[in-house]
């Protein structure tokens, strides 16, 4: 049922009658999602869409159109510049398939939660109606699903190396990463006439420059799997360094890889992205709850960037890894608009980025020629200036601001960069856990934590010990709920026993526990494909459904292994007051899978 002009028209248009209420014939930009249309900062494509609203332009949405006919497509007219196209949130397979290629039954980023709303391969799918609908439109891929595939990848859902997806989808441009500012430019290009190409954080088909760095071409991949690990390797020194161009040949053809965008605007961007009029609401078309949405809809991001480096996960190479901060200013100015929403209920859910206390961080060295691929591993880097204690006084800020109850941190805490501030771990603790801390210490054995770039063992022990002394003494009952990984490259099944050993050492039932999926455009997806590590040495992978299975039910409820099975396990750990989930800060005996 159509819904009040008045509410619809807070929103982007998404309807011919939408546009002819703000007297438009035309859109200068259409964008298409996989996801449904959430008006929140949280949500890229509407996020893209104010932007350019902002800068000018008479933007319009077609959310989860149907993929049998370009019907959908073509609702809202040809636009006068281009068409920008995203699968959405996740990468679209992904989105509909588990870690053992089962179809999943849910889709957070839909109406009811429900599957089924968005098509396998969005991007390419999308492409092609556009094409049907409108005929020699430029198309403009952008999100994780087109990012993470701007260069030759390996698919695990068909096991295989496929092209650059601007191949495959025969699009004009890729812009990868957080593309708000490249996102305006190509529109002013296109509208002026100009070319697209060079444009920052990019990904076109054209003539190699004189100054590009070669990637392994596709056809000398497909002969030598090591050539995928050199090629992702190299691209994330680009988005890391932010330098050099690269080109990567598929057959006669060059994929251009241009570096990303300078971050010295980026808080200011920030700030201005945080300010612009988002409803933080579901488009008032729809009856039913998004349930990606309700898990946003009043969590402040505050940070972009992530210094971690996992090489299994793609928000460094999505985001970048220099870090940029939003002032608090601009953080309790974003708070004060939730509190006078009529639906606010006085929580404010989470205030960070990828990595929460990040926050504020400042590189002393040159990033342009920085080697390390993580700032916290194999330890924490030298130049790394965190500020944690500012952070933790932003976090008081925000409670203090009229209406605002609760202030919470449930994820995104780097538990390895915490101890590094005894005050912040500490007030952290006693102040912003609402009864759950997620942490990620993923695994236990030094061999897989050194392939994943993630911090010693040893470190997650020693929170546990401050956050359990911290809780007891403020008499809260909270738990840090640990996230682990099976079937990772270079792990064998030995090295899962270990893990559950010390699970059972505790009494703990891991209640997050996921199965490595080899997402595209990752080093550890590389690693997976290879079959080796970045030094080209020979490691273990559990390429079956059937071991990554084993792997994955070494720590699950009822399949634990008993004592005398587990070869090579560490000594138990000393019990301490944190282990157990009648304890403190113990894991609660719940299963599921991330």
């Amino acid at each position: 049922m159509p819904r009040p002009a008045a509410e619809r028209s807070r929103f982007l248009p998404v309807s011919r009658a939408d546009m002819a209420a703000r007297g438009w014939d035309q859109l200068d930009v259409l964008l298409v999602s996989g996801d449904a249309y959430a008006d929140h900062p949280a949500f890229g494509v509407p996020l893209l869409g104010r932007v350019l609203e902002a800068a000018g332009y008479r933007v319009g949405i077609v959310a989860q159109p149907r993929w049998d006919a370009p019907t959908d497509i073509q609702c809202l007219g040809r636009p006068r510049l281009f068409c920008g196209i995203s699968a959405g949130g996740l990468d679209s397979m992904l989105a509909h398939y588990t870690a053992f290629r089962k179809k999943r039954s849910d889709d957070a980023y839909t109406p009811g939660g429900l599957a089924g709303r968005r098509p396998n391969r969005a991007c390419i799918v999308y492409s092609n109606l556009v094409r049907q609908a409108f005929p020699g439109l430029p198309v403009i891929l952008g999100g994780i699903e087109a990012s993470l595939r701007r260069a030759v990848h390996y698919d695990f859902w068909s096991d295989s190396v496929r092209r650059s997806l601007l191949l495959d989808a025969k699009a004009d441009l890729i812009l990868y990463g957080m593309a708000e500012s490249t996102l305006v430019e190509a529109a002013r290009r296109l509208q002026g006439g100009a070319s697209l190409e060079g444009l920052p954080g990019a990904a076109y088909i054209g003539a190699r420059p004189a100054e590009a760095e070669l990637l392994p071409a596709y056809e000398d991949i497909l002969a030598r799997p090591a050539a995928l690990l050199e090629a992702t390797m190299a691209i994330e020194r680009q988005v890391h360094q932010g330098t050099a161009v690269l080109a990567q040949a598929h057959g006669n053809r060059f994929v251009i890889l241009t570096p990303p965008p300078l971050a010295a605007s980026g808080c200011a961007d920030l700030e201005r992205i945080a300010a612009l009029p988002f409803t933080r609401d579901p488009h008032p078309d729809y009856s039913e709850r998004i349930p990606g949405l309700d898990m946003v809809r009043w969590s402040v991001t505050a940070v972009r960037g992530c210094g971690g480096g996992c090489s299994f996960c793609s928000l460094a190479l999505h985001q970048g890894r220099r870090i940029r901060s939003r002032s608090q200013a601009s953080v309790l100015q974003e708070i004060r608009a939730m509190v006078r929403h009529p639906e606010w209920s006085g929580a404010v859910t989470d205030i960070g980025g990828p990595t929460a206390n990040f926050w504020g961080a400042a590189c002393a060295g040159d990033p342009s020629r920085c080697t390390r691929p993580s700032c916290l591993s194999p330890g924490i880097c030298p130049h790394l200036k965190p500020r944690q204690r500012e952070y933790l006084g932003l976090l008081r800020a925000a409670r203090a601001v009229p209406g605002v109850k609760h202030v919470r941190v449930a994820s995104g805490v780097r538990h390895d960069l915490a101890l590094q501030d005894a005050e912040f771990a500490r007030g952290l603790t006693a102040e912003f856990v609402g009864g759950q801390l997620k942490l990620a210490p993923e695994h236990c054995v030094d061999q897989v934590l050194t392939l994943m770039r993630k911090s010693d063992f040893s470190l997650f022990e020693r929170f546990l010990e401050v956050f359990g002394r911290v809780s007891a003494g403020e008499a809260r009952e909270q738990y840090v709920v640990p996230y682990v990984m099976s079937a990772f490259p270079g792990c064998t099944m030995d090295d899962m026993k270990q893990l559950a050993a010390w699970f059972r050492a505790q009494g703990w039932q891991p209640q997050q526990v996921q199965c490595f999926v080899p997402t595209p455009g990752t080093v550890a997806t590389a690693m997976f494909y290879a079959g080796c590590d970045p030094a080209c040495r020979p490691i273990h992978v559990a390429r079956t459904d059937r071991e990554r299975e084993d792997q994955h039910s070494a720590l699950l409820p009822g399949r634990h292994l008993p004592p005398g099975q587990v070869a090579g396990a560490p000594p138990p750990p000393r019990p301490s007051p944190q282990a157990g989930g009648r304890l403190r800060a113990g894991a609660r005996p719940r299963r599921s899978s991330r």
